[in-house]
């Protein structure tokens, strides 16, 4: 549970003392910064995680370093809860202007000592382009009500293509944008839209609150983070029905599966009225990885990572498929649906092979089928089942 975001400005003596070990994941640009009792700091730099040259970290080192960042509440939730989520920031000014790097922080108990996990977020919110994703993700931001989904593992850049999707409406849409996240990650300035952004356990005492509230502050798009559990997905769902467009994510593997994984969060009998409720109200579904870049094109464009999609959008062929429980046909779904935006892992694969932006062998690690791919980077298209 989130309660504070913590701030560190400058580089004087009084700042904490982690503070070192953050701005060093930033000078060398690493995605993460990793602390462990008995080993190094290390980080992750191009995917690959790289320890420093420092000595191995002590428990009392641990502790020196951790519970400075933590204001006494969020002391108190380590100790009940064993972990506590946070967001670290720190501000340097550079030629008179304010530079803002946030951090969100999972400070844990492993084997009785601390340990910790941060992900550095970046300060400005790419765009389309600068992330490698697919130009028809502005189209779906355009959807007026319903759910929209974003799947993926952890660290898959769910966060990111959404922040990507919502500030790609706050430079083009008249609306109002309302988060409730925690914590919160990257951080709107408002354009043409209207941005309001809570975090929970600093603006708003829980979820279920937060989103009770939402439906009553005017938004057209409401983004509720994570669909962890039963009450989120109803809150989700219940502000689609309302007139509402909502974001959230899902751990999911693939846009398929992200049916199984939601009807997961509640038991079976309730399952035929969440497959009405998903049919007429899931807009779309975009799962994602991050695969490694090929050396020539990180040279060229700074990017050491790019996602590979999966899209699905709801279409007369999906929405009965889900209604009919043949939720193993989707994929199918998803290739014959290319002209209206939906693309599987393979023809993502593909694009991103040919434009030489990954490796073959890397495309090859994460392909859901070899054979598929092999044949789709030869030109030959299989052509897809009935499934109606």
């Amino acid at each position: 549970m989130s309660i504070a975001s913590n701030v560190a400005v400058g580089t004087s003596a009084n700042e904490p003392e982690a503070n070192k070990l953050f701005r060093m994941c930033i000078k060398h640009q690493g995605s993460d910064l990793h602390l462990k009792v008995g080993l190094p700091p290390a980080m992750r730099l191009a995917g690959q995680l790289r320890q420093m040259q420092l000595p191995p970290l002590t428990a009392a080192d641990m502790e020196r370093l951790m519970f400075p960042l933590l204001s006494p509440k969020q002391k108190h939730i380590l100790e009940e809860e064993g972990g506590v989520d946070f967001a670290h920031i720190l501000r340097d000014v550079e030629d008179g202007e304010v530079i803002e790097t946030r951090f969100r922080v999972n400070l844990f108990k492993a084997r009785g000592a601390l340990a910790l996990v941060a992900r550095r977020v970046n300060n400005k919110i790419p765009n389309f382009e600068q992330l490698g994703l697919p130009p028809i993700l502005a189209e779906i931001t355009k959807e007026d009500t319903g759910i929209i989904i974003l799947a993926g593992v952890t660290g898959s850049g769910k966060s990111t293509t959404i922040a990507s999707m919502l500030q790609y409406v706050n430079e083009n849409e008249r609306c109002h944008i309302l988060t409730v996240e925690d914590p919160i990650e990257y951080t709107y300035k408002d354009a043409k839209s209207i941005v309001n952004q809570r975090e929970v356990g600093i603006d708003v005492l829980d979820w279920n609150i937060a989103l009770k509230h939402a439906v009553r502050e005017d938004p057209d798009i409401i983004l509720v983070g994570e669909m962890r559990d039963q009450d989120t997905f109803l809150a989700a769902l219940h502000a689609a029905e309302t007139g509402h467009l909502v974001f959230g994510t899902i751990h999911a593997g693939s846009a398929p599966s992200t049916i199984s994984r939601i009807l997961d969060l509640f038991p079976q009998e309730m399952h035929p009225a969440m497959r009405q409720n998903l049919a007429f109200n899931l807009k779309a579904v975009i799962a994602q990885k991050l695969l490694r870049t090929t050396k020539d094109h990180a040279a060229r464009t700074g990017a050491t990572r790019v996602p590979t999609c999966e899209i699905m959008r709801s279409n007369p062929t999906v929405r009965k498929l889900i209604l009919a429980e043949e939720d193993t046909k989707l994929a199918d779904a998803i290739r014959i649906g290319q002209d209206e935006g939906m693309m599987d892992f393979t023809e993502s694969l593909r694009q991103l092979v040919l434009a030489e932006v990954i490796e073959r062998s890397t495309a090859f690690e994460v392909a859901p089928s070899p054979d598929a791919l092999k044949m789709a980077l030869k030109g030959i298209q299989v052509a897809a089942p009935g499934i109606l």
